[in-house]
């Protein structure tokens, strides 16, 4: 078989091996391919596999050799699923390889919001302690976890691992999620989105973009926050709307906010959250420790494997 990677090079930019895929079959791997270039070289593939690289639906009836689309991620918006599904092609992602590494990054984020580890660091660096009159001085308020509240939207099993290390820190967790029942844990309390909003110091978003709530974290929303609290996003960039994030930031609706995904990645120079007051930006890392990185290779692996074989695994239906 034939099988092109759209774009290895996010996944594998030298530290990891592509040769347990070379063992399935005719590999070519690109490290970036643009949009228009994917029809192209995709063009005498059975497989694709794609992190970033988008596969529209035109694309995708031009691929007539076309059987498998694997995407080397969680989230699949890349891929036009009805297009797919109609031209019998099945799709397949990698669930849950990062887990661990995003309710890491998290929490980084809150920390940094909370401590400023990094700003005293850099103080130090430029000798202010050397300086100081005092054995101990900070250049910000300092916060402590325990016994703050934090909300969590969405709730799959990165929400629940955020909760798992909220609780240890002694913060209360409060969950908006569809399927309250189903998903119960020991010390979360589930509440409707706008409760979490309101009642939190801190709100972090763990939910699926999908056509209902692209934007949904706007002006409004963010004026029920306190102004104490602290926004983060390790989710997807879309949720929120950036520009009403940016005032809520510079007016001090909010306290602060952490992001590691933005709505168009990679951002514009003059992107307005840049500037905006106490906002962390991180370049979409989270789901990128090498740990992680290799969880998803081997998955990845696994995957074009088992559909070879005729038992296709981690099928998206929709």
């Amino acid at each position: 078989m034939n099988i092109v990677v759209l774009d290895g090079y996010a996944l594998n930019p030298g530290d990891l091996s592509w040769d347990p895929l070379h063992a399935l079959g005719n590999v070519t791997v690109y490290d970036r391919s643009l949009p228009e270039q994917v029809a192209e070289r995709a063009s005498q593939a059975d497989i694709i596999l794609t992190n970033k690289a988008i596969v529209d639906g035109d694309t995708i009836r031009r691929l007539t050799r076309l059987r498998y689309i694997g995407v080397m991620a969680t989230g699949y918006n890349v891929v036009d699923i009805k297009a797919a599904h109609a031209q019998g092609i099945i799709v397949a992602n990698v669930p849950a390889y990062g887990s661990a590494s995003v309710a890491q990054l998290t929490f980084a984020l809150i920390l940094e919001l909370c401590l400023g580890v990094g700003v005293h660091a850099e103080s130090v660096r430029k000798g202010e302690w050397a300086q100081s009159k005092d054995f101990s001085y900070w250049k910000m308020p300092l916060m402590e976890l325990q016994d703050k509240t934090i909300a969590i939207i969405g709730f799959g099993q990165i929400g629940r691992a955020v909760a798992t290390i909220a609780l240890a820190f002694g913060m209360e967790v409060i969950v908006s999620h569809k399927h309250p029942e189903r998903d119960k844990m020991a010390g979360v309390t589930f509440k409707d989105q706008a409760t979490c909003f309101r009642e939190a110091d801190i709100v972090s978003l763990h939910c699926p973009l999908n056509a209902e709530n692209k934007g949904f974290v706007n002006a409004g929303l963010l004026a029920t926050m306190k102004p104490s609290a602290f926004l983060i996003n390790t989710s997807r960039g879309p949720l929120i709307n950036e520009p009403d994030l940016a005032a809520a930031l510079n007016n001090g609706v909010i306290a602060g906010a952490g992001l590691d995904v933005l709505s168009v990645e990679p951002p514009a120079a003059d992107h307005p959250l840049f500037s905006a007051r106490n906002c962390l930006i991180t370049p979409h890392i989270a789901w990128a420790t090498l740990d992680a990185r290799r969880r998803l290779m081997n998955k990845t692996v696994e995957n074009v494997q088992a559909f070879q074989q005729g038992n296709a695994q981690n099928i998206v239906t929709g």
